[in-house]
């Protein structure tokens, strides 16, 4: 190889460098800004339904239950479309769909008259998802492989700071000002991601008719694919994630007010431990995901259902607020070791033709669970009391750990052989 065609190529690789680093500081505001938009109408959700009508107490918890969880089903159930579409003309253009879509849509909700066009838009809001697994997708196939858990390590703090700030940043606008105008005012700002992304993301994408391997590519499906069994343990995980972290919400006012022997706020109690295990996670999962580009992901998430395991059960125990205070930031910590791992583990067993595929399977796992685990965390509650939440965690961690064991045995044994 002569010097100037090295110059090249070491000039190709800093540029390369230079693209991803730069769509990786975009899409995490990106990702944290959808967050936002998930998670800002929580606060005054119900009051909002309420000034659209007039109902009774049952009815207006069944509408504001109905259309919080609405937006998580459709995207539940379009992700994939949106998966298969990112894979043949890229993941760009579903970033910019995504990012549009939701800006618009969201904006629209500060002009409805009724709770049925709400729920309406809220179901378009999902429909128009896509853009956390295409932001996920595109740092994955840009990031070479030893460096991929950092990376989507710190995209995971951007989807958890933007969850965690939704609630505060939705508050504060419609306390300010109105419920309308934080629906303004979100739009407003994912219409921003959305110029980001078109002037500052950058992606080379080949179409798959212009691959060599064409017949190849058109036969890649998840049937056909060596490490089904795998990948889908890693969705599987990534819904038990979803489901333990959620359903503690519908008893969480409840529970705090329950084991409070101080004069502090009920209001401030609450929010404080509710952001616990969003503090934790964003400050620990770059780091593990770091690790992980070391030691190897398995290993990381392996530690991390230990310790949530570990977490669950006292916490089912505690009679002090700021016990649970302090286990549910070790949850958090146990999420950071966790969710890069899902991330690094998925980009590096699909291969790169299903990769929008398989992270948009994945969050469609990660709305299911944001869906059942409220619904499994009432039900527990009603049967067993609020404590038995914690324990049925613990249950579905342990069972997950077993399974993630079970199909992991494979690539342990691989490793061995290597080894020796």
């Amino acid at each position: 190889m002569d010097k100037f065609t090295e110059k090249n190529i070491n000039q190709d690789d800093l540029d390369n460098a230079k693209e991803a680093k730069r769509n990786l500081f975009v899409l995490w505001f990106g990702v944290f800004m959808v967050g936002v938009g998930f998670s800002s109408i929580m606060p005054f959700l119900p009051l909002y339904i309420e000034d659209l009508g007039h109902f009774d107490t049952t009815t207006l918890n069944i509408f504001s239950s109905v259309t919080f969880a609405i937006t998580f089903v459709m995207t539940a159930l379009i992700s994939p479309l949106w998966g298969r579409l990112a894979d043949k003309y890229g993941r760009r253009p579903m970033l910019l769909r995504a990012s549009l879509g939701m800006a618009l849509v969201i904006s629209a909700m500060a002009f409805v008259t009724n709770v049925w066009q709400l729920m309406f838009l809220r179901a378009l809001q999902g429909i128009f998802g896509g853009f956390i697994s295409n932001a996920i997708a595109l740092i994955a196939t840009q990031t070479p492989k030893e460096k991929a858990g950092k990376a989507l390590g710190i995209i995971a703090t951007g989807t958890t700071s933007g969850q965690l700030a939704g609630p505060l940043i939705g508050g504060v606008i419609a306390s300010t000002f109105s419920y309308r105008d934080s629906f303004l005012l979100t739009g407003g700002l994912l219409f921003l991601v959305f110029l980001l992304t078109l002037f500052a993301v950058t992606e080379k994408h080949t179409p798959r008719e212009n691959l060599d391997h064409t017949k190849s590519v058109q036969k890649l499906s998840f049937k056909n694919l060596p490490d089904k069994d795998f990948l889908f343990g890693l969705f599987l995980t990534t819904t038990v994630i979803q489901v333990v972290n959620t359903s503690i919400n519908p008893i969480m006012a409840l529970f705090v007010r329950e084991i409070n022997h101080t004069n502090w706020s009920i209001t401030l109690l609450v929010g404080i431990v509710a952001a616990m295990p969003g503090i934790a996670t964003i400050i620990a999962a770059p780091q593990f995901g770091k690790l992980g580009d070391k030691i190897g992901p398995h290993y990381i998430l392996g530690a991390g259902f230990i310790l949530a395991f570990l977490v669950q059960v006292p916490t089912a125990f505690v009679s002090s607020v700021f016990v649970l205070m302090f286990l549910r930031f070790l949850i958090g910590i146990s999420d950071a070791t966790m969710l890069p791992q899902i991330n690094s583990l998925l980009s590096k067993s699909a291969p790169r033709e299903m990769t929008s595929r398989v992270f948009a399977y994945n969050q469609s796992f990660a709305s299911i669970g944001n869906v059942i685990g409220p619904l499994i965390g009432a039900l527990v509650a009603n049967l067993f009391g609020y404590r038995a939440i914690f324990l049925s965690g613990a249950l579905f961690i342990a069972l997950n750990f077993w399974h993630f064991l079970s199909t992991t045995k494979n690539l342990r044994q691989k490793e061995k052989s290597t080894e020796h």
